[in-house]
């Protein structure tokens, strides 16, 4: 079972006393932040820090009949959560 952007939503609005609206309001500007500032490493105090990880190019390989391809190079934005959030989470 997925947590989603609704169920994020729905726990704001009814943890911070918002309507449902303004909490996806409050929701999208946080990740329109994170989205603009990606190529900078965003760090938010005692949560965790979202940065952008650079994956070299590489050869990859079909297990089923051992063909091998070129994989590209990508870009792929991380979370890295802090250390206050994974004894929480542990």
């Amino acid at each position: 079972m997925g947590f989603g952007k609704k169920d994020i939503v729905k726990n704001i609005s009814s943890k911070a006393l918002f309507t449902s609206i303004t909490s996806n309001l409050f929701l999208n500007a946080f990740l329109d932040l994170i989205k603009e500032n990606k190529r900078k490493k965003i760090k938010i105090s005692k949560f965790g820090s979202y940065y952008l990880h650079k994956s070299p190019a590489r050869i990859g390989r079909n297990p089923k009949t051992k063909e091998e391809f070129k994989i590209q190079a990508s870009e792929k934005l991380v979370f890295k959560a802090s250390n206050n959030v994974k004894s929480i989470l542990n």
